[in-house]
């Protein structure tokens, strides 16, 4: 990526509310839907990852969820998520970092991408972020990944994206992770067009 990510993603939520961005959901509900179905403990390590101002950090605290990560690249976009969940924002583990430098010690049951994956384009990133999550899942934690599908944009933000299909996705996390569901889903954006994403859950071997 030769133009500067931070920079391009701070001017992104400088200029557009939450809602104005083509990713927007107001109820993430397929995203729930797969989380719960990995029945986890309210205890359950969560990293969403790309979060950004998603609503999907509500919802898990309204479930009663108590170890939840979001990171981000923009501190513009964290901190008016901090805003909007006022006290409850203290509960939450914000981490301000661009993926492709992300490194802990911390383990995940759940490790959770909505549209960010799919901005990265080149091969070593997306090796990098393979390695990434083999090393930060816990053993038997799943990661639940949505991205534009083979139907989907081949720009968003201004810029390139992948798309991928069910085979591409069980290609790229092959090394480690068994394929547990796919399935397509056409995400209406705030100005009605439709965005086809693939939602994609894998569960980290145990040996």
């Amino acid at each position: 990526m030769e133009y500067d990510t931070k920079e391009h993603w701070q001017s992104v939520w400088s200029r557009k509310k939450s809602n104005e961005v083509s990713w927007y959901q107001k109820e993430p509900k397929s995203s729930i839907d797969l989380i719960l179905s990995t029945n986890p403990s309210k205890d359950a390590s969560i990293i969403d990852v790309g979060g950004g101002d998603s609503n999907l950090v509500d919802r898990l605290l309204e479930l009663g969820f108590k170890n939840i990560t979001i990171l981000d690249i923009s501190t513009e976009v964290l901190e008016r998520a901090k805003e909007r969940l006022g006290k409850r924002a203290k509960t939450i583990k914000w981490i301000e970092c661009d993926i492709r430098r992300f490194d802990t010690y911390d383990k995940y049951d759940i490790w959770h991408d909505r549209a960010l994956l799919h901005f990265l384009t080149t091969e070593e990133d997306l090796k990098n972020y393979v390695e990434l999550t083999r090393k930060c899942v816990k053993k038997g934690g799943y990661l639940i990944l949505s991205t534009f599908s083979t139907k989907g944009p081949m720009m968003c933000s201004g810029l390139d994206t992948k798309q991928y299909s069910e085979e591409s996705m069980k290609k790229l996390f092959s090394d480690g992770f068994e394929h547990v569901k796919s399935f397509e889903e056409e995400h209406v954006t705030p100005w009605q067009t439709g965005q086809i994403f693939i939602y994609n859950v894998f569960r980290l071997k145990n040996s």
